[in-house]
């Protein structure tokens, strides 16, 4: 065998491992790099008053951001907690909003509604918590 031949040979038989390297590090490691690169600086451009969630789905607001250590802690309603900063997921720019609150207000007054709603039916005359309570516990006695 001439050493043209064997080139030869040797090219056909690596050129389909070379092109399945080629595609692998296309469609798999470059798009992850990629990802890994803007969630990096997501995280490196956090800072207090943005909204998080963590990769736990804890949702809260950046309080404080400890680079040195690599910390970050999150006011979560009045409850501080610690954090790595690698545990956040997601950061979303600014805090809670007006809107947010008062969507919260619109189901406490859901709730005001079947309060409501029972009270009418004690005022139909039927049994109210307290009566049904007493009147379980004397068929309960006598059984």
């Amino acid at each position: 065998m001439k050493v043209g031949e064997m080139m030869d040979v040797l090219l056909v038989n690596l050129l389909p491992f070379v092109i399945i390297m080629g595609a692998m590090y296309f469609l798999m490691i470059r798009p992850q790099k990629k990802q890994q690169e803007k969630k990096q600086s997501m995280l490196d451009s956090m800072q207090p008053g943005n909204y998080v969630v963590t990769i736990g789905g804890l949702h809260g607001i950046v309080d404080e951001v400890n680079k040195a250590k690599r910390t970050v802690v999150l006011d979560c309603e009045g409850v501080y907690l610690t954090f790595e900063i690698s545990a956040i997921s997601t950061v979303k720019e600014g805090v809670v909003t007006t809107a947010e609150v008062t969507e919260t207000e619109v189901v406490e007054d859901e709730y005001d509604e079947y309060d409501a709603y029972d009270a009418a039916d004690e005022v139909e005359g039927e049994y109210s918590e307290e009566e049904y309570d007493q009147e379980h516990e004397y068929a309960s006695k006598n059984s």
